[in-house]
């Protein structure tokens, strides 16, 4: 018989574990980014869940009494301020220009420094003006001779006339030559005193005290009495002022004192309402209200011999148009303020507080006018209201006075 060949099984699948090894990296993957995600969620709720440690002082006293600052409320008075932005603007400003032409020979000035009204600023060349003097002068002589000698001839001739040795026309005559004459020397003296004129006009001085700025000219250049341009601007810095606007609703009681012959006192701020720069009165008031803006101008003067105010320099005024005499203040910081309005915490006797609403009038500084809502001698608290409620228990410390602990 033939050999049968032997039978040979069908070889085992392998385990496919490459496949389930990518499988396990991905979930491991998976798992570690959900861990990265969710620990600091872990974290603030394990944090949150996990009670406190009590340490520093604490904001209760023993029994759950509160520990506030509180003050008592006076009666005092307060003043009423107006509040503008303003331009400091000078007095006066001059820009000093030449009345004569010539070359520009000395400037006896420094640029930035303070002058005196009359100090010499400027000298333009004297020369042509003296010789134009020279010649008046000499014009003037001559003319005075040929006066003198017609009025010599007039006298003559009106004792001839009397002995008929001339006729009346010749007489006539030079009397009307004499009158020429005294017209010419008219004339003269003007010439004269145009030409003394304009040597004064040579030597340029200060019109008024005050600072000088930067010279616009050089010596050496041609100035002329037509030119556009200055030789310098000198403007008056004490006293100096400050220009400011009202809206028209204040403007009532301006009037109202002014009428009445007051003299407003105003305050120069600087731009942060930090440093008191001046301190003067309320001077001139326009004469008509800007109907775009709705404000009127008005212009205060100041003493300036620190030289704190600067011209063009935008400060605030506070313009003290009343006193209000004799009201009840308490510490701007109590104040507090809700939808309902404005409201303190009053201490009552029983080192117990409450809110209490009040109406509030004029602001200044630390201090606020109460209207209504509280009298003079009543505590409330400055320091603490956000840890009060209606009837909490209080130790107040009033400054100046001795602390009062209340009884739990």
């Amino acid at each position: 018989m033939p050999e049968v060949p032997p039978r040979v099984s069908d070889p085992k699948p392998k385990p496919a574990s490459g496949r389930w090894r990518l499988v396990w990296l991905l979930i491991f993957a998976a798992a570690a980014a959900a861990a990265y995600y969710e620990w600091p969620k872990i974290q603030a709720f394990q944090t949150s869940t996990t009670p406190k440690k009590s340490g520093g002082k604490k904001n209760r006293d023993s029994g759950g009494v509160v520990s506030i600052v509180a003050a008592k409320a006076q009666r005092g008075n307060i003043p009423v301020y107006d509040t503008a932005l303003g331009a400091v603007t000078p007095i006066y400003t001059v820009t000093v220009k030449s009345r004569v032409d010539g070359q520009l020979m000395n400037i006896h000035f420094k640029e930035g420094e303070m002058v005196n009204q009359d100090d010499a600023l400027i000298e333009i060349d004297t020369r042509p003006y003296q010789a134009a003097l020279d010649q008046a002068n000499g014009q003037l002589a001559r003319d005075q001779a040929l006066l003198k000698n017609a009025q010599i001839d007039l006298a003559r001739y009106k004792v001839l006339v009397t002995q008929q040795a001339i006729p009346e026309q010749q007489l006539a005559t030079q009397d009307a030559l004499v009158a020429q004459y005294e017209g010419t020397i008219k004339s003269d003296q003007a010439a004269v005193d145009t030409a003394k004129l304009n040597l004064v006009y040579c030597h340029i001085g200060s019109p008024i005290t005050g600072l000088v700025g930067l010279r616009l000219v050089d010596p050496g250049n041609i100035v002329h009495a037509a030119d556009t341009n200055g030789l310098v601007v000198i403007t008056q810095m004490d006293p100096i002022s400050v220009i400011f606007t009202l809206a028209e609703d204040q403007l009532p009681a301006v009037f109202e004192k002014r009428n009445a012959g007051q003299h407003l006192m105003a305050e120069a701020w600087d731009r942060d309402l930090k440093n008191k720069l001046g301190q003067g009165t309320l001077q001139t008031i326009d004469n008509q209200i800007d109907p775009t803006t709705g404000t009127l101008k008005l212009r205060a003067d100041f003493a300036n011999k620190d030289g704190k105010l600067f011209p063009s320099q935008f400060v605030n005024i506070r313009l003290l148009v009343e006193n209000k005499y004799g009201v009840t203040l308490a510490p701007s910081g109590a104040i507090q303020r809700n939808t309902q309005g404005a409201y303190v915490w009053l201490v009552n006797p029983d080192k117990t507080v409450n809110v209490r609403p009040v109406t509030i009038g004029t602001t200044e500084g630390e201090l606020t006018e109460i209207s209504a809502g509280l009298k003079a001698g009543d505590e409330i608290v400055t320091v603490g209201v956000d840890k009060l409620q209606d009837g909490s228990k209080v130790n107040a410390e009033v400054p100046g006075k001795k602390s009062s602990r209340a009884k739990s």
